[in-house]
């Protein structure tokens, strides 16, 4: 019996051995860049999985570090495993500081289809100095309903998620809602994709890589020292003359009585 168990024992292989680590690469808008590994048993246990970053570690722009894209696995070469977009998020806090007392937040759900046949679901989020009458918000609402759907109809996947991040699709929508009611910050706090569509083209999606830090500039040389001309040495201060003792005058003879 014994015997039985240690041979069952040696059968026992260490799961962990078995898997093989795989790198997983953002997509080409994003420059192919690394984003981590994953350990796996064979590469169908890669495909689906979802991996987060945000944009300050993609970009290096310290002002997106609230903004988080999630990718998921599609493709698997080798040990490579490759992504595309499945949406993006905000930070929690970064929701909380924006939503302060004596002002209205208003969401909407909308959903999109780009030129390129990607379904997004997308969730604008609007911040109004003040509070807004429920008309208003409806207004607000309903703006960002049709810009959102008016932007991603003539865009691809690539283009529409630089106007996600970037904030150009906000900026849109703040432009079209001021005829209503002023609005201190719009932001697109979440996107997901419900149905991917054509795969981008090699080329067709805008970079988004690391910016390049900006070359110092060059130290300017020193200016040059202006030389004094040579200032030729003072002439020795003359001697002090001693002046000569004046002459005792003659002792006058005593006259002789």
């Amino acid at each position: 019996m014994a015997q039985k168990q240690r041979a069952a024992a040696k059968k026992v292989k260490d799961k962990w051995r078995a898997k093989e680590w795989y790198k997983i690469y953002a997509p080409e808008m994003f420059s192919n860049m690394q984003l981590g590994d994953t350990p796996a048993d064979s590469a169908d246990g890669v495909l689906g999985r979802i991996t987060e970053a945000t944009v300050q570690d993609l970009t290096g722009d310290f002002s997106k570090m609230h903004i988080k894209i999630k990718f998921k696995v599609h493709d698997v070469r080798g040990l490579d495993a490759h992504t595309m977009f499945f949406g993006h998020d905000l930070t929690s806090d970064y929701v909380r500081r924006l939503t302060r007392r004596k002002r209205t937040k208003t969401d909407a759900v909308v959903d999109v289809v780009t030129k390129d046949g990607w379904e997004i679901r997308v969730k604008p989020m609007a911040v109004s100095e003040q509070r807004i009458q429920a008309s208003q918000e409806t207004g607000v609402r309903a703006i960002m309903g049709e810009e959102v759907k008016k932007a991603a109809s003539g865009v691809t996947i690539g283009e529409f998620v630089r106007m996600l991040i970037m904030g150009e699709l906000s900026k849109r929508i703040s432009d079209a809602s001021k005829v209503i009611v002023p609005i201190k910050k719009i932001e697109i706090r979440r996107s997901e994709v419900t149905k991917m569509g054509r795969p981008p083209q090699p080329g067709e999606s805008p970079v988004m890589g690391p910016q390049e830090p900006e070359p110092e500039p060059e130290p300017e040389p020193p200016a040059a020292e202006v030389q004094a001309p040579p200032t030729e040495p003072a002439p020795p201060a003359p001697e002090p003359v001693e002046a000569p003792a004046p002459e005792e005058a003659p002792a006058e003879e005593e006259k002789q009585e």
